[in-house]
């Protein structure tokens, strides 16, 4: 598992990839389903939702960089990183079942263990990828690898993402029957157990190569104060934050569009008229969005050599706001117009998330170039917290949104009700991307820094004989 000028294996590349395969079993899972398991399965309010999403997030704002600080602090054979992989695999798949599951409790005894499992379950999440995340910035110390590496990553990820919305309605239908509680809980378990195999897997294909100077000695206060004085980290974590807004009420709000606006899709094919109810009209539209996000990855991926990451982020998120606005007009028979604006939107995502990714890992660079410090694991856990912080934002929106527009779960809904959730789904995401936008703007890393700070940090470790931040074969 040599690395040769920066350059990963294939091997390398894949098993890291795995290891998001895994995340985003529960990462689209939460995306896709979680608001609606709460409440349409599970049995709460929308606003008790929207509550509980809200209150993890104080925790998270914890959590998240004292993760970060305690894995930049561990030293063992395995690395900084690799360790936390290992060891929180099975914990993480258990709760994760737990946190699908339904207890038989009255109102009050549902809303705690929602609570307890949810929180376990973020927290766990955030003990496995704050490390995770923080890996791929110590595998290389070449940014353009660091594209790479993260196009592979996120193609994983749309890839876990296609699995989600092809199986887990199927799964809930198939081992439930009727009793779709007990088919959350028995599709979560093959999902979990599954995730499990692959994280191991990715903590066995991987090494850590880039490491700070053994001298190198840093107070909690002193690395908060090199994070919020990095001006480019505090921009792309501020854009990943309504970034991830944009993103988690968009597609939160697929299953309530189609189940309550579009219902049953009718189309004609050579003379022959189709019927598509809305589960399996949902779940098709949202693997053609999937398969075209992994498009946009590959592209991305494909012209990281050629692409300036500011101009391109600032040109997608554009292409985004204008498609997702247009989806505002559509009739319930426009399901064709529908796919074709997932299409492009979706396009635009999945480069997005490339773009996104292998940024983090720049800001940490540039903090190195700033200060003569390196905290790597900080920055990519609080990079972490920015993304988890815009998707709980995201979901509590979509569900204070759906409860401000009168939403009842499993009803018709009212010709109001119905106006909020095709705006939900198109303008509001756009509003998300245009603020994203107007952040990025002020974005301080084009190519031409991004190469003057891997020209200086070159020749400072070659000056201090390959001991800050050297790179280990």
């Amino acid at each position: 598992m040599k690395a040769k000028n920066g350059r990963l294996s294939f091997f390398e590349k894949f098993g890291y990839s795995l290891g998001d395969v895994a995340s985003n079993f529960y990462f689209q899972t939460f995306i896709l389903f979680i608001t609606y398991f709460y409440t349409d399965v599970y049995g709460i309010s929308a606003s008790a939702v929207a509550t509980l999403f809200m209150v993890t997030r104080v925790w998270d704002a914890v959590n998240d960089p004292l993760m970060g600080m305690i894995a930049d602090r561990t030293n063992t054979k395995m690395g900084k990183f690799r360790p936390f992989i290992l060891w929180f695999a099975i914990p993480f798949g258990i709760i994760g079942v737990l946190t699908f599951t339904t207890p038989d409790f009255g109102m009050t005894g549902k809303i705690v263990y929602a609570y307890v499992t949810y929180i376990l379950l973020i927290m766990l999440y955030t003990v496995v990828n704050v490390p995770y995340s923080a890996l791929m910035g110590v595998l290389t110390e070449d940014p353009k690898e660091r594209t790479v590496v993260a196009s592979y990553r996120l193609i994983a990820a749309f890839v876990a993402g296609i699995i989600v919305q092809v199986s887990v309605m199927t799964l809930v239908r198939k081992l439930g029957g009727d009793n779709e509680q007990l088919g959350w809980q028995w599709t979560m378990s093959i999902l979990s157990g599954v995730a499990t195999v692959l994280l191991f897997i990715t903590f066995a294909a991987t090494k850590e190569r880039v490491v700070p100077l053994h001298s190198q000695k840093t107070t909690m206060k002193q690395d908060f104060a090199d994070l919020f004085k990095n001006i480019a980290w505090v921009c792309i974590a501020v854009v990943s934050v309504f970034t991830l807004i944009m993103i988690v009420v968009r597609n939160g709000s697929i299953m309530y569009y189609f189940k309550y606006y579009v219902k049953v899709v009718n189309l004609s094919f050579f003379g022959r008229e189709l019927s598509i109810e809305f589960g399996t009209a949902a779940s098709s539209f949202m693997i053609i969005g999937t398969i075209l996000s992994i498009v946009g990855a590959i592209l991305v991926g494909s012209l990281a050599k050629k692409i300036d990451k500011r101009k391109s982020y600032l040109w997608l998120l554009g292409l985004f706001a204008v498609t997702s606005v247009v989806f505002y007009v559509f009739s319930p028979d426009d399901f064709i117009l529908m796919v074709l604006s997932q299409i492009i939107a979706t396009t635009s995502l999945g480069a997005l998330g490339v773009l996104q990714w292998s940024i983090f890992p720049d800001t940490a660079d540039y903090s190195e170039w700033k200060t003569g410090r390196r905290a790597t694991g900080l920055v990519m856990a609080a990079s972490l917290f920015s993304i988890k912080l815009g998707l709980a934002l995201g979901g509590s929106i979509l569900a204070w949104l759906l409860a401000l527009f009168g939403f009842q779960p499993n009803v018709a809904q009212s010709p109001d009700t119905l106006i909020g959730i095709r705006l939900i789904i198109s303008v509001f995401p756009a509003v998300f991307a245009v603020l994203a936008f107007i952040v990025m703007w002020l974005y301080p890393l084009d190519q031409s820094i991004l190469d003057q700070v891997e020209s200086a940090l070159q020749k400072r470790r070659q000056q201090k004989g390959g001991a800050d931040a050297a790179v280990v074969e």
